[in-house]
């Protein structure tokens, strides 16, 4: 886990987000809805995360090797976001398993407005 001592999964959230504005806002927003967010480093990373018990995972859609791992990552509730003009990849997300799929300009008032979605309710 990037910037976290505590074990795989320990986290109410875990997230795979590379970009450092993007981490900061998710970070911000989880905090806001009273949760904990450990980030790993590589999309591979989510799965044993949750393996562990994470059952809340946020992930950017864009890079390379994410919608492989979105069908691994059952039971936890997973919410991805990308850019609102890249259909073809939201699109893509929603087919291999992610249970939501928001504009890049959504996500973070999501996280921040839903405190009870990481422990079961998806929320709004």
């Amino acid at each position: 886990m990037v910037g976290a001592a505590s074990p795989p999964g320990s986290a109410s959230v875990v997230a795979y987000v590379p970009d450092l504005m993007d981490r900061s806002r998710v970070e911000m927003a989880c905090r806001t809805a009273g949760r904990t967010v450990d980030f790993v480093a590589r999309p591979a990373d989510l799965a044993p995360a949750v393996a562990h018990g994470a059952r809340f995972v946020v992930v950017d859609l864009a890079p390379a090797g994410v919608l492989d791992v979105l069908s691994h990552l059952a039971p936890a509730h997973t919410v991805g976001f990308a850019s609102h003009v890249d259909t073809t990849l939201l699109d893509a997300a929603r087919a291999a398993g992610c249970d939501e799929v928001l504009a890049r300009s959504t996500v973070f008032r999501r996280l921040a407005r839903t405190p009870g979605a990481p422990d079961g309710d998806p929320g709004g």
